[in-house]
């Protein structure tokens, strides 16, 4: 019998291709009926193509990610699951589609290679994937995780901040998952910026601003994510002394729409006699030390009677003032 008639006959097959982004395997079909004429008659008369050896996508022109990892994942076969930037992707952690398919299998299982297929192998294999996402992937803590060996701080933590965003995870199982990794790149600093992201930062900047400015230089603490009503919230809100600071960072306030949204937000606070203050990506990760005199003065001229403190770095623009 024609392979695309017994597909259709077999609601069983028709819903698990349908599931599979309208791909099967041989070991499907044949399962299902579907013998090696009728799987050969399909693919020579172009009702079907081949994805990999052995995996064939029953709605020949459709050409997307989710068909690229799901063949994947089927041809590797067995316990098997996307990783690194290809479950970023099925997370939604990212945008940016990988050149290659991501998998990660147990260790010790051999694994068929194929151009396109990255594969990695794991002893932690079982307790690092996710049991109910398809396409099967590593969960979110890991994924984050994973995405940050052997890249800079400031990736993984914008990564964690995202994930904690979109509500797919917290800081306490981002904390979890990195107490089993005893490799993981940056852990002591992850570990101390997690509980920041838990506090309410929500982007490395923010985390930055929090850990090399604020905390530093012995600035007191602000209010994280403090909601101003009508469903707008700041950053940081020095309650005691009604000072907004704003970080924004470039991806959360390009465009037009952004900057009139924030220039609202922050006539509504003037109006309530809170002073709003903006400080960029390079005053938080280049000069650190200059931004803490700056707000500090702020803090000064609407109250605060403290004062900051030098900080480790090299020529810290506070230990300067001071000797001026």
């Amino acid at each position: 019998m024609r392979a695309d008639r017994v597909l259709e006959q077999t609601p069983r097959l028709r819903a698990q291709v349908k599931g599979q982004a309208g791909l099967d395997t041989r070991g499907q079909a044949v399962a299902s009926g579907i013998g090696d004429e009728a799987i050969r008659w399909a693919l020579a008369t172009g009702r079907w193509t081949t994805a990999h050896p052995g995996v064939y996508l029953t709605t020949p022109g459709r050409d997307d990610w989710e068909v690229r990892a799901v063949a994947a994942l089927l041809f590797v076969g067995g316990p098997v699951a996307l990783c690194g930037p290809s479950a970023a992707l099925a997370w939604g952690l990212d945008r940016r589609e990988p050149g290659a398919v991501h998998v990660i299998v147990p260790a010790g299982r051999r694994a068929s290679i194929r151009p396109g297929i990255v594969v990695l192998r794991s002893r932690r294999f079982d307790e690092r994937i996710d049991g109910f996402a398809w396409p099967h992937r590593t969960t979110v803590e890991h994924t984050v995780l994973d995405l940050g060996m052997r890249a800079p701080l400031d990736r993984v933590l914008a990564v964690a901040a995202r994930a904690c965003q979109q509500r797919l995870t917290d800081e306490a199982r981002l904390a979890g998952a990195l107490a089993g990794r005893s490799d993981q790149t940056h852990r002591a600093l992850l570990r101390e910026c997690l509980a920041d992201v838990g506090e309410g930062a929500e982007s490395a900047a923010e985390v930055r601003y929090i850990r090399d400015v604020e905390r530093a230089h012995g600035l007191p603490a602000a209010v994280r994510q403090y909601d101003l009503g009508d469903r707008r919230r700041c950053d940081n809100l020095y309650l005691a002394e009604q000072l907004v600071l704003e970080v924004d960072g470039r991806l959360a306030h390009e465009g037009w729409g952004a900057r009139v949204r924030d220039g609202i937000r922050d006539r509504a606070s003037a109006r309530v006699g809170r002073l709003t203050v903006r400080a960029f990506w390079t005053d938080v990760a280049v000069t650190p030390c200059a931004l803490a005199v700056e707000v500090a003065d702020l803090l000064r001229i609407r109250g605060w009677t403290g004062s900051p403190r030098a900080c480790r770095r090299q020529g810290c623009a506070v230990a300067l003032e001071a000797a001026a």
